[in-house]
């Protein structure tokens, strides 16, 4: 296990998802699926409020109408994992964050592979350099194995087995020096705009992930 890491705890997590998601960085993901063990450095988050969480109402969240069948786990308690399906190909993992029974997670966008690289490889095989394998939030989901529906759920606190897989949220004792924020990638309209400015990422890390606008969205003017 890489050094200056603790096991995250839900108190920790009990935040706002914006207000926990800078903490995130630096901190590791580890997952074991089928007896292979991939742990991956977190480089780059976004955060997520579901409705009635915290002041402003997130019109980008998938909880943004209330409680669903699909985003009931972003109602839960704290560390758990939030795995949930992108355009129908690539399984995304957010931590669940905030008080139990108000909605809200942060998505994993982005990190560096510190342990399993093989496996990861193996799963990511389009993958050219190590740097490409969690960068983005599908290749993350694929690069650690979690996969929706399947382990939709999993708690990243206890590390109980949960359908075939494992998963531990890790915290470092310490932010990184040089932490950057700015709008969320590739959101529509006002919710990925400057007037959202959740998205977090450690500067300069070649693992973060490339930006872009998202439909409807772009910079004040």
């Amino acid at each position: 296990m890489a050094t200056g890491l603790a096991p995250a705890t839900r108190e920790e997590l009990a935040g706002l998802p914006v207000e926990v998601a800078p903490r995130l960085l630096g901190g590791m993901l580890q997952v074991t699926v089928a007896g292979a063990t991939v742990a991956v450095r977190l480089t780059e988050v976004e955060a997520y409020h579901g409705a009635g969480t915290g002041p402003v109402a997130d019109p980008g969240s998938h909880a943004r109408m209330g409680r669903t069948a699909r985003n009931a786990t972003m109602w839960g308690e704290p560390g758990h994992l939030y795995v949930y399906l992108s355009h129908g190909i690539h399984s995304c993992v957010n931590v669940v964050c905030g008080p139990e029974g108000q909605a809200g997670g942060v998505l994993l966008r982005a990190g560096e592979v510190i342990e399993g690289q093989d496996a990861a490889f193996a799963r990511r095989r389009a993958a050219r350099t190590a740097r490409e394998l969690a960068r983005g939030p599908g290749r993350f989901g694929d690069a650690v194995g979690l996969r929706h529906p399947r382990h939709d759920g999993i708690d990243a606190i206890t590390g109980v087995e949960f359908a075939g897989a494992v998963a531990r949220l890790w915290l470092p004792a310490s932010a990184p020096a040089h932490i950057e924020q700015g709008p969320r990638v590739g959101v529509a309209g006002v919710a990925g705009t400057d007037a959202f400015p959740w998205r977090f990422w450690i500067a300069g890390d070649p693992t973060v992930s490339v930006f872009r606008w998202g439909r409807g969205a772009g910079p004040a003017t």
